[in-house]
């Protein structure tokens, strides 16, 4: 066995000694129990939250008395918290220099980020602790100004972050605590040299926390790295982080998917559709608001200002169909959302179950529904397995009560949300989305960009004909 290995197998038999050891000890039933400062339990009361979630009352006691700690819990399990307390109970009294923050959470995407920041900056201002979030596609200028006004806590992206440093507009060598959160995409993103980078930079002798779904060969590296001696806690285990959720399998036909997913749609109350691409999700979210459906498009093209407003409208419930691609996959938190549509579905298992931990979320049930074409059945089976995920299949057409029973279901307004012509009924394809507008589209006849350009030309040579004839020949 390679030394790799045996640090792993050792890295696991902690794990397991942790758990065992922390359900063998009580557990605290109140945050009260824990030891954190009056002005957080007041905080904590005013909002109702009074009882930790497991990987609270595992890490909170580890948190607060400064020693390193690698945590596991699944998406939804209360996390922020976990860490975010701790980080700011051992950080209150103190007081940050312009640019030099004494304390930082790293988190894959900006959408994480402010959810993190919003989370925090109650308990933060309780304590009289200013926090800071820096993130890509608003303004660094801001950014660069809250940082020299002074911030105790920084919440940051590390691209955003790397800029900053590289600009002067920040130093690390005062931060005491570094927190990594879902550490494991970071790595998947292609963060990991700038996440090294910036960890270099922080207090050698300071406090680090890492919590991931998984921990493999990446992440591996940075608890062998980084980490001192850490609590491992790991609290719902990987393989059951789908437990609270009801997975489905819809076998549709290619000429009723479109019809299939607006029905879906149209439901009452929120449902977060997932696509591959860009081009998909606008496609879709046209199609859906020209149904009547009150949809909006998340994803890496829009602009920051745009993420922000449409999330928080699905938030509140202006949106009710959200579509998105992955990058809503990670991060999103929004309460009370029963369910989840692949309209694509996911090709690679993590990204299935981080789709599907957009729901279930703090104990709560879901349903996560993924429609495939005949086609692709035998790569979305082995996609669930290996996600450790069995799904119930069922062949299922629009307007049906099957349909209707499991998702809610049920025909839209048909009425246009931005003043444009009705929805006509989509043309029968059976690419996948991400593939429309596809030369393979345009060669099907399924009306994708080809098609269009084959129809611009003919208009073009009728034209030239017409001109002939005028000439005289």
């Amino acid at each position: 066995m390679s030394e790799s290995a045996r640090a792993g197998a050792r890295r696991q038999d902690h794990a397991a000694e942790a758990t065992s050891t922390s359900s063998a000890l009580p557990m605290a039933t109140s945050f009260a129990q824990l030891g954190l400062p009056a002005e957080v339990l007041r905080e904590l009361d005013e909002r109702g939250v009074t009882v930790p979630f497991p990987i609270q009352a595992a890490t909170l006691p580890n948190a607060l008395a400064g020693r390193d700690v690698l945590g596991r819990g699944r998406t939804g399990s209360g996390k922020t918290l976990a860490f975010g307390l701790g980080m700011l109970a051992r950080t209150a009294g103190r007081r940050a220099q312009p640019k030099e923050p004494l304390a930082l959470v790293l988190v894959p995407t900006r959408e994480l980020a402010q959810q993190v920041g919003e989370a925090l900056t109650p308990y933060a201002e309780a304590l009289r602790l200013r926090l800071a979030t820096v993130v890509g596609g608003v303004s660094i200028g801001r950014q660069a100004a809250a940082l020299r006004d002074g911030a105790e806590i920084v919440v940051a992206t590390p691209g955003r972050l790397h800029d900053l440093v590289e600009r002067k507009g920040c130093r690390l060598g005062r931060v005491r605590i570094a927190v990594l959160d879902e550490a494991d995409q970071m790595c998947d993103m292609g963060f990991l040299p700038q996440v090294t980078e910036i960890l270099d930079q922080v207090r050698p002798d300071g406090q680090r926390m890492l919590f991931s779904a998984t921990l493999d060969r990446d992440v591996d590296q940075l608890v062998q790295r980084y980490l001192r001696d850490p609590a491992v806690h790991s609290v719902d285990p990987s393989s059951s982080a789908v437990s609270a959720i009801e997975h489905h399998v819809f076998v549709v036909h290619g000429p009723d998917r479109y019809a299939v997913t607006t029905e879906i749609a149209a439901r009452d109350g929120r449902v977060l559709l997932f696509l591959d691409t860009k081009h998909g999700v606008d496609q879709l979210t046209r199609h859906l608001r020209a149904s009547g459906v009150a949809a909006a498009a998340l994803h890496s093209g829009k602009s920051q200002p745009q993420r922000t407003r449409t999330l928080a409208q699905f938030k509140d419930g202006q949106v009710t169909a959200l579509v998105a691609t992955n990058v809503a996959a990670r991060g999103l938190h929004v309460d009370d959302l029963d369910l989840v549509v692949n309209v694509d579905p996911a090709t690679d298992p993590k990204d299935y179950l981080h789709r599907a931990g957009r729901t279930a979320r703090a104990g709560r049930s879901g349903t996560v529904v993924t429609l495939v074409l005949p086609g692709q059945r035998r790569e979305t089976s082995q996609v669930m397995t290996d996600a450790d995920v069995a799904p119930k299949v069922s062949k299922v057409r629009s307007g049906e009560a099957e349909l209707s029973r499991i998702t809610g279901a049920k025909a839209p307004s048909g009425e246009p949300l931005d003043g444009g012509p009705a929805a006509p009924r989509p043309k029968n394809h059976n690419a996948p989305f991400r593939g429309l507008g596809s030369t393979k589209d345009a060669k099907s006849g399924s009306g994708g960009r080809g098609a269009r350009k084959s129809g611009e030309a003919r208009k073009l040579a009728e034209a030239r004909k017409a001109a002939r004839v005028r000439r005289g020949g």
